[in-house]
């Protein structure tokens, strides 16, 4: 049975996580905004500045796509922006295609015209191609734990796995630092342990006429003995007291510089994101959950830029 594939794909997301990590590579936008995820942005794409600058649409400006296996099924999408690939990847459904020629929607678009994947699969006379994916965003490495039993509870073959390599990128680098934490802490011990050993020996050495002095007018040699453990802890006291008050001095300035950088790398990865979506960028999920999952649908259609003389894909 021979498939009938058209000169573009229509790609839809459920969050910005989702669309900044589209298959087809990065992007940031020429002009206009990526679409939001609600029911009142269906109807909205973003196509390439390439298609654009090939067929002439404007933002704003309706373009019709047909569905390759079925001529008299068309769907007409607005304009929302015009992006530019920074990379791009060859990629579709059933193999290479231009990535110029991938239009991207929100998956609640896709829903209402009917060519989401569980949709597709409900419809046996539905000749379009379509394949999902999703990304997780979770809140932590807890969440991951939480979220990776609960899919083996809900039946996930043995056979498959569950990973994430944020995560373990996240657990090898902690690995040295770990390393270096126990050999710190055990060499901080012996440190200490020396050192009061000896400087004991030595306080006791020099003060031994004092010792005698002391026992011989009848101190008993527990007082004695609590009298040298108490001057090295008012000594040790002291010099803590002076570390903090030193410490919390100095860390002023230093958390001011760790905040300004803070601050300049939150601002520039704000700027980024308003560059890559045209506007402001929800990067937890989609919009009202902190940990949600960003689906992507890959539809091939074949369509036009919505003018009088149509124009294919490139």
């Amino acid at each position: 049975m021979m498939m009938t594939f058209g000169d573009f794909t229509l790609t839809g997301f459920s969050s910005d996580t989702a669309i900044a990590n589209a298959a087809n590579g990065t992007f940031t936008m020429s002009s206009g905004e990526v679409f939001g995820y609600g029911e009142s942005d269906n109807g909205k794409v973003i196509i390439s500045k390439a298609l654009a600058d090939f067929n002439d649409p404007k933002v704003g400006d309706e373009i019709t796509v047909t569905n390759p296996s079925d001529t008299s099924t068309t769907y007409t999408f607005t304009i929302s922006g015009i992006y530019k690939n920074s990379t791009s990847s060859n990629t579709s459904a059933m193999g290479s295609m231009d990535a110029d020629n991938a239009i991207y929607a929100s998956v609640s678009t896709l829903k209402l015209l009917g060519l989401d994947a569980a949709t597709a699969a409900n419809d046996d006379d539905n000749n379009t191609t379509t394949q999902l994916s999703y990304t997780y965003v979770l809140g932590s490495a807890d969440d991951y734990g939480t979220f990776a039993s609960d899919v083996r509870k809900a039946g996930l073959d043995d056979t498959c796995t569950v990973q994430s390599a944020d995560v373990e990128n996240y657990e090898s680098s902690l690995v040295p630092l770990d390393n270096l934490a126990k050999f710190a802490l055990t060499l901080l011990i012996v440190v200490l342990a020396v050192g009061v050993v000896v400087l004991n020996l030595f306080n006791i050495r020099e003060r031994k006429y004092e010792v005698g002095v002391l026992t011989a007018i009848g101190v008993k040699k527990v007082k004695v003995a609590a009298q040298f453990a108490i001057e090295p802890l008012i000594v040790t006291m002291c010099g803590i007291a002076l570390g903090v008050a030193g410490g919390a001095v100095a860390s002023v300035p230093v958390s001011n510089q760790l905040l300004a950088a803070q601050v300049s790398s939150q601002e520039t990865q704000t700027a980024s994101q308003e560059e890559q979506f045209g506007r402001g960028a929800d990067m937890g999920g989609a919009p009202g959950s902190s940990s949600d999952s960003g689906g992507s649908d890959s539809t091939d259609t074949s369509g036009d830029s919505g003018s009088a003389s149509p124009s294919r894909g490139r």
